[in-house]
């Protein structure tokens, strides 16, 4: 819910901005491109820093597919960036991938001959 009502109000700015800017100045062209300026600076301000506190604070939604090949196990919050943990049984490894903001720095850890799946054996 609060992700809609994100980009209701970055659109709203935006709108009202062209349409402001529009009428005062007389020259569709500037109240376009600072309408877009806005629109983009608020893509990027959800992309690189809101998505993930949305969704880990308040309610938002995320989307995340698992790779082929590879079952998932388990999902935890290190902070604001999520943890990701699947099993690869094809090379018998378990790979944690982490999703921060931006996507910019993400890690990743991979555990060799981790069989996640045996039960009682050594």
């Amino acid at each position: 819910m609060i992700t809609y009502l994100y980009w209701a109000l970055v659109i709203a700015l935006s709108f009202g901005t062209f349409l402001l800017l529009s009428k005062q100045t007389k020259n569709w062209k500037v109240a376009g491109t600072a309408g877009l300026i806005l629109l983009g600076a608020g893509s990027l301000l959800y992309y690189f820093n809101l998505q993930q506190v949305f969704v880990k604070h308040w309610g938002g939604t995320m989307h995340i597919s698992v790779p082929k090949g590879q079952l998932h196990m388990q999902a935890t919050w290190k902070e604001d960036n999520l943890w990701i943990e699947n099993y690869n049984p094809k090379n018998n490894t378990c790979v944690f991938n982490e999703y921060s903001k931006g996507n910019l720095l993400e890690g990743k850890v991979i555990i060799k001959d981790c069989n996640p799946l045996r039960k009682g054996q050594p």
